[in-house]
């Protein structure tokens, strides 16, 4: 009997030939924010190892929502290599996905050379200073600078958009009480938090027509105090589903901003993180790492008990995220109602992963969660116990 995980699947327009995404991994060869071939062979790599889809991540809807100056604005000069990138990924046999997003108050601006927006004013230490408030105005721009970059993606042979509205990223930022003190249309309580995000939606929708596959990376739960958890999650995401311009979300948490490693799990490699930056920053991660960088021990699929909560209620198609390693859990979650499995750090280690598992060669993935991946984002994203080939 053939395993439901490689059956075919359904994302909206799309057929995936099996139920295995590869998540958005900041790849960190971006140089100067241009498509080159370690960015292309990092995905063909994770398409011929049988990934039904694999996310290029993160691009950029405009230059002041860059994470930093190494990151692809999602513009007309990025669509020729992009282009590049989805042809060989289609040659693999698999299809391709654009993460598309305003990094807000993660966003770099040091490194930009270009301010960035918030929900409400507030010190940044990825800024390093302080982010003003958008005006109503800004927000309408971003709305439509989400609907232009996913023109592009669309230009460039992407199969589906993910919309990022995760990890303390600027629509993320907007859901979230701690963040967003605003009493305009854009906050006061859980519709109007929701607001951006459901125009970003539909704006997007509406620029790329129903051929591609429009989805959201969606935050469960920030991990942090008086941040957007199921009281409010759980209701945002009925109003995404109720608008109808999403075709799935893919569940996470944590916050870029204020904890990171609530969506990561597993011991903190502070050492390695202090010797990939600057020696000022090196310095302050000195003083203030293990409060930025709070340690959870790293446990299979451990988004899976909040998202059981979302597909209990939910009709809607729902990918789940969070340390997914072994088939088993893979089986779980297709048997409990989830339509895709995203998988990240697993297919790092062996991108051919998914290959090995249809083969019945393996039943687990390789990785050993000893994060010590997360430092190489500054160098080219990587295993470091990876043999290369």
């Amino acid at each position: 009997m053939v395993s439901k995980a490689f059956t075919t699947g359904t994302l909206g327009p799309l057929t995936l030939k099996n139920r295995f995404i590869k998540a958005a991994t900041f790849e960190g060869v971006m140089t100067g924010g241009r498509v080159g071939d370690a960015l292309i062979d990092f995905h063909a790599g994770v398409a011929r190892g049988g990934a039904a889809m694999t996310t290029v991540a993160y691009l950029a809807i405009s230059p002041g929502g860059r994470v930093h100056r190494d990151t692809i604005v999602l513009g007309a000069d990025s669509v020729a290599g992009l282009r590049r990138l989805t042809d060989v990924v289609h040659a693999e046999g698999a299809l391709a996905c654009a993460q598309i997003g305003h990094a807000g108050l993660v966003a770099n601006t040091l490194s930009n050379r270009t301010p960035s927006l918030a929900p409400s004013s507030r010190f940044s230490a990825p800024a390093m200073g302080r982010v003003k408030a958008a005006t109503a105005a800004q927000l309408d721009a971003v709305v439509e600078e989400f609907g232009v970059a996913a023109r592009h993606a669309v230009e460039s042979g992407f199969d589906a958009i993910e919309i990022h509205m995760g990890h303390g990223y600027l629509i993320s930022s907007f859901f979230s009480p701690n963040l967003n003190r605003r009493t305009d249309d854009f906050g006061g309580n859980t519709i109007r938090r929701a607001e951006l995000a459901r125009r970003v939606a539909e704006r997007v929708r509406r620029a790329v027509g129903e051929t591609v596959a429009v989805t959201a990376k969606f935050n469960m739960d920030d991990g942090v105090r008086q941040g957007f958890w199921l009281t409010e999650s759980m209701a945002t995401a009925h109003l995404l589903q109720a608008d109808g311009h999403l075709d799935a979300l893919q569940l996470t948490g944590g916050s870029s901003l204020l904890n990171p490693m609530y969506y990561f799990r597993g011991p903190v490699p502070m050492s390695e993180f202090i010797a990939s930056q600057p020696v000022p920053v090196g310095l302050g991660l000195r003083v203030i790492g293990r409060r930025l960088f709070r340690e959870y021990p790293f446990e299979e699929a451990f988004f899976l008990p909040l998202a059981r909560q979302f597909r209990e209620t939910l009709d809607m198609p729902l990918i789940l995220l969070g340390g997914v390693n072994e088939l088993d859990t893979v089986h779980g979650a297709l048997a409990e109602g989830f339509e895709f499995v995203a998988m990240a750090r697993a297919l790092l280690r062996d991108p051919g992963l998914v290959n090995r598992f249809r083969d019945e060669t393996a039943t687990a993935g390789l990785c050993v969660h000893c994060m010590k991946c997360m430092p190489t984002v500054y160098s080219g994203t990587r295993c470091v116990i990876r043999t290369p080939g």
